[in-house]
């Protein structure tokens, strides 16, 4: 139970620290960022890695490519399978928000930074 603990603890608090910093939304800079980080990975799997519903993902998305953040492609070979593409505005935006986040975190350590890699790791491995 202490580690189930800790890790809601963990949630909470970065994601109170990240909402400071995300104008018009955390859950739109989460899309953001999973677009970039795993920009072969279809929508569904997106959806899957940030635990949301596929009707709040799509109206999201649908106002992430209105703002020019996004495009929505079709994978060539099916097409039933579908890609976030970031536009240059989107990248753009996602990293005025991590400079502001940057900014906010503040110089880390070699320890702080070899955590937050490990845990990482452990949670990509477990999702």
């Amino acid at each position: 139970m202490k580690t189930a603990q800790k890790f809601l603890e963990i949630e909470t608090l970065i994601e109170n620290l990240l909402k400071k910093s995300a104008k018009g939304g955390l859950l739109k800079y989460k899309v953001l960022a999973f677009a970039q980080m795993y920009e072969n990975l279809s929508v569904s799997m997106i959806i899957e890695k940030l635990g949301i519903k596929k009707s709040n993902f799509a109206l999201l998305a649908a106002e992430l490519e209105r703002e020019g953040l996004v495009e929505i492609k079709q994978a060539e070979i099916d097409r039933r399978c579908r890609f976030l593409k970031l536009t240059e505005e989107g990248k753009r935006e996602l990293q005025e928000y991590f400079s502001m986040l940057e900014e906010s975190f503040g110089q880390t350590d070699l320890e702080v930074d070899n955590s937050l890699d490990i845990l990482n790791c452990y949670l990509n491995k477990r999702i």
